[in-house]
């Protein structure tokens, strides 16, 4: 009985062992085909990492192109110069009212010079003319303040201020050159003349005016016609509003007036 069991042990024993060689080889190979699919995930992760790198890489690029491309841009386009202000055609009728009753662009905007072959020429000895008949209802004060009425308060005063009837004719003063024509808030349509060696005129509160810049003027020309003062002179009522300036700095009329 001995003698038959021992062989059947034996076979017991090589079945064992080559069971245990077969789950050996089994978990070697899986051993290997795992640590395969290991490296064969990694390099998939490395090369997606990569992807995005290489993308973010563009995406920061081109932001950055087209800035340099931008600045080399404008470097070599010229600036665009800024659009002139509006001016009214000079063979616009000066004697058709528009919105604020004149002849010349309501909108405070003053026309241009158009330029002229006449000369003018004003000196410290020449005299001017009155542009109305009427009282002087606010003197020339740039070294001390005066009252105005209307603003009820004091100011310095360029220009000296003359009573007159609303409709009564505006005289120029000697012979000039209509430089510019504009409206504003203070002085309504006020017109400039241009009388040669840095001296200019001022007429404001007019209305109809029948020049346009550009225009030769003589003394005694109708410049315009006496307005309704604007707000800043209604207590003082109808007038005209005569500024004098010698290089852009204003000087006392009256010192130049015939008397």
């Amino acid at each position: 009985m001995n003698k038959r069991q021992k062989p059947s042990q034996k076979m017991k024993g090589a079945t064992v062992a080559a069971v245990l060689c077969f789950v050996a080889a089994i978990a070697i190979v899986g051993t290997y085909t795992f640590n395969d699919y290991k490296r064969t995930q990694q390099k998939a992760e490395l090369a997606r990492v990569d992807e995005e790198d290489r993308t973010k890489e563009e995406e920061t690029k081109e932001p950055a192109e087209e800035a340099n491309n931008l600045v080399v841009k404008n470097q070599d386009e010229p600036e665009e110069p800024e659009e002139p202000a509006e001016t009214v055609p000079e063979d616009t009728d000066a004697g058709t009212e528009n919105d604020a009753g004149t002849g010349t662009n309501a909108g405070g905007n003053a026309q241009s010079t158009a330029g002229s072959g006449m000369s003018v020429n004003f000196g410290e000895d020449s005299k001017l003319l009155w542009p109305v008949n009427g009282t002087v209802l606010m003197s020339y004060s740039m070294d001390k303040t005066v009252y105005f009425s209307t603003l009820d308060q004091y100011k310095y005063n360029p220009a000296v201020v003359i009573s007159g009837a609303e409709g009564d004719q505006v005289l120029c003063g000697t012979t000039g050159i209509v430089k510019s024509i504009d409206v504003t808030a203070e002085t309504g349509t006020t017109v400039n003349v241009d009388i040669g060696n840095g001296y200019e005129l001022f007429y404001g509160q007019l209305k109809e005016v029948p020049v346009k810049v550009g225009d030769y003027v003589e003394a005694k020309s109708v410049l315009g016609y006496v307005s309704q003062p604007t707000k800043y002179y209604s207590v003082e009522g109808c007038n005209v509003y005569f500024e004098m300036r010698k290089d852009g700095q204003p000087i006392n009329p009256v010192e130049y007036l015939e008397e």
